[in-house]
């Protein structure tokens, strides 16, 4: 039976993992804590390890890893920029990932968080349950007729332009790598990233965090964005620079965001830190806006997108038993 050390584990892992197809060949060991190269020793006498968006394995980790016999760092999330891939290599690992788990509920989560912050629901909700019924502040914008800029045409990109096409939007997108026959047929207009960011009024992010893509939304570009632009990234935290979006909220340029992602996340998300002082200033000054919706990184929790990751990692974990190659496109 395969042994398989699990890190920074919720209830909803430990069931869907379980429960995938061929996961009582796996021996689990679920772990709530992180890994990192301070724990993880505690990988001892497993053949793999499972690690989500914020575990880290750097180089001193990797090395570990493979000195204790470790084979395979199996990711049960798309992005790896907390893996040292290189160093992984070097030291023998194998290192796979789940990278199409369930598009539709990113891009789903991306359009319902702007819906709720348009629509100022949350605040809206918040009232009622207080018995206050006042429609004061409360006043939202039509989405038909409005420009929505899509960054980032990947699989999930493609997905949520779609849906916003729905709502009678002219979608304008950017991508490095262009899709014409994909944009033809859904009537989206391809621009240069300046055109887009001056021409939306609401711009979805939906790119990887790469050395290029880090800070893409930084004081410059906020400053070429349309005054009252909504803002929504339900990608990875480090693509837009905090402290600049702040100072655009502060002077009113921009006109409202919505976040599933964070800078410093992981220090954060995925606890429950109720009833204690919030240590990360920055987060605590952005909550401060009425204008700003900040979810914790849930864009991937449905139970397809749970299922699939799921039956994903665990395919990958037999394969490595077998001696079989990995699932095309989960090998990095």
């Amino acid at each position: 039976m395969l042994e398989v050390a699990v890190y920074d584990t919720m209830p909803y892992d430990r069931e869907f993992l379980t429960a995938a197809p061929g996961a009582d060949r796996i021996h689990w060991r679920f772990h709530e804590f992180r890994l990192s190269a301070e724990t993880a020793s505690t990988a001892r006498g497993a053949a793999a390890v499972c690690v989500f968006v914020n575990d880290t394995v750097d180089a001193a980790c990797a090395r570990q890893l493979a000195a204790l016999g470790v084979r395979l760092v199996a990711l049960r999330c798309a992005g790896y920029n907390n893996v040292d891939v290189k160093a992984a290599r070097a030291a023998g690992l194998h290192v796979t990932r789940v990278p199409a788990y369930s598009p539709h509920a990113v891009a789903e989560h991306a359009v319902a968080l702007l819906l709720a912050l348009n629509r100022r629901l949350h605040r809206a909700y918040n009232r009622v349950r207080e018995l206050n019924f006042s429609l004061n502040g409360l006043v939202g914008e039509t989405l038909a007729g409005k420009t929505v800029g899509v960054v980032g045409t990947g699989r999930i990109g493609k997905i949520a332009a779609q849906i916003f096409r729905g709502f009678d939007t002219e979608v304008f997108a950017y991508d490095p790598s262009p899709s014409p026959e994909w944009a033809s047929q859904h009537r989206v207009r391809y621009v240069d990233l300046p055109g887009l960011l001056a021409a939306s009024d609401i711009i979805s992010l939906h790119v990887p965090l790469l050395p290029e893509t880090k800070h893409l939304i930084n004081a410059r570009t906020l400053a070429q964005m349309k005054r009252g632009v909504i803002l929504i990234n339900t990608s990875r935290g480090k693509l837009i620079d905090t402290r600049a979006l702040i100072q655009a909220l502060k002077s009113g340029h921009i006109g409202g965001v919505a976040l599933d992602v964070y800078e410093e996340e992981e220090r954060i998300f995925f606890q429950d830190l109720s009833g204690q002082v919030l240590q990360d200033d920055v987060l605590s000054r952005l909550l401060t806006f009425p204008n700003v919706l900040i979810t914790a990184h849930q864009g991937f929790l449905t139970r397809e997108g749970l299922s699939e990751i799921a039956r994903v990692t665990v395919e990958n974990l037999l394969r490595l038993e077998r001696g079989e190659a990995f699932l095309e496109g989960t090998k990095l």
